[in-house]
């Protein structure tokens, strides 16, 4: 098996930005990528292209070819879609790629445009995640899936808003001075407390912003690296993958997420590490309950013990275990096809000592990605490590 680099990362601004297409999107995200990595474009083998809602917000599918096309590369391609995990899935599928010897060098990335449309239509495109039959044409949306998985967190393991509102507050104050956030300003919990409600218990600021933007990673071989003295001092040593029934009444229980505990069991095995050799992480923490929930699936805690976790200090910047330190979905913002490779992105900057949080994590040598589709019925994990 050959081991992998992450040879570069790129990103556009997550935001606003009704009038570019997903397609310009990613060529600002890849191209920046390739420059980071210093890599030729004719050395791309393979481009793995995360994409959830092309189809129903811009009319475009067989995204994957277009991807390349719009990066300037001569390479086959394929579209990834898992909701919210769908460049996660794509990065790990570049991974798989190269350690295989099947590629020396890919691209995984992604890109959502969703701010073009009214807020209804974006709903709506987006409650396309969650079961039609059973969920969607009952009325539900992903605020009111994730109040139930909150109240049912609550009613068995206990916790308020508050708790919740202080995972807001960190998240936000993560993303100042990040470049890239959507959202550069700070929060207080009374400000989340009175926030409009969306569905009970999540308020406004409960809630991940509908968001357009384009991430990208250059994935190399160990040996590419070498041969081009490629600068890549971030390996990634775990890469997992789980699965979960779709619609919420099939699954044993709300306040769980099985699909990431499986994810992130294989990733720990396949690195060689636990829980408790993890550093820094990024999760996938679309409401704030998700990222409570995330943090109990990747065993950082045990059920019903994360919830006090950002109130008490733990995951903050300062804290044992810094989560989220590029703002989160929160307050980064989660154009939904890119949000996986993001997370791969800020995680690679903070292990190389250039993201603006760095200092919060000087020593950092073991990085954890959680990226996440829908109500969690698909999860990805990857662990990153400081290459010796």
């Amino acid at each position: 098996m050959h081991s992998v680099r992450v040879a570069g990362v790129g990103s556009t601004q997550f935001g606003k930005q009704p009038e570019r297409a997903s397609r310009d999107l990613f060529a600002e995200a890849g191209a920046g990528a390739l420059a980071d990595a210093g890599v030729p474009h004719a050395d791309v083998e393979f481009v793995a292209y995360g994409n959830f809602a092309g189809e129903a917000v811009e009319g475009q599918g067989h995204a994957g070819p277009l991807a390349a096309d719009a990066l300037g590369v001569d390479a086959p391609a394929t579209r990834y879609e898992a909701a919210c995990a769908s460049s996660g899935v794509a990065f790990r599928e570049g991974v798989r790629a190269v350690r295989a010897g099947d590629a020396d060098v890919v691209v995984a990335g992604g890109a959502e445009r969703l701010s073009h449309l009214d807020t209804a239509h974006t709903t709506e495109a987006l409650a396309s995640a969650a079961d039609e039959l059973w969920e969607g044409r009952a009325g539900a949306t992903f605020p009111g899936v994730y109040a139930l998985m909150a109240d049912a967190y609550f009613g068995e393991y206990g916790g308020t808003r508050e708790d919740l509102a202080h995972v807001a507050v960190k998240n936000h104050a993560n993303a100042m001075g990040n470049p890239h956030a959507q959202f550069q300003r700070e929060v207080t919990v009374a400000d989340v407390l009175d926030a409009p409600p969306v569905a009970d218990p999540l308020g406004l600021l409960d809630a991940c912003p509908i968001t357009d933007g384009a991430s990208a990673v250059v994935l190399a071989s160990e040996a590419y690296v070498a041969e081009h003295d490629v600068d890549a001092p971030v390996a990634v040593t775990g890469s997992g993958q789980g699965g979960d029934r779709l619609a919420l009444a099939d699954r044993a229980h709300l306040a769980r997420t099985p699909a990431a505990s499986a994810a992130a069991d294989a990733a720990y095995a396949d690195a060689g590490v636990t829980p408790a050799d993890v550093d820094v992480a990024e999760v996938h923490d679309c409401f704030t309950i998700a990222e409570v929930l995330a943090l109990e699936a990747l065993g950082f805690y045990g059920h019903g013990d994360a919830i006090g976790a950002a109130r008490a200090g733990e995951t903050t910047r300062d804290g044992r275990l810094p989560v989220n330190l590029s703002g989160g979905l929160k307050a980064k913002g989660h154009p939904v096809g890119a949000t996986g490779t993001s997370q791969i992105a800020e995680l690679t900057a903070l292990l190389r000592g250039d993201h603006h949080n760095a200092d919060a994590v000087p020593d950092a040598e073991v990085a954890l990605a959680h990226n996440a589709g829908g109500t969690v019925a698909s999860a990805v994990v990857h662990v990153l490590e400081v290459a010796e």
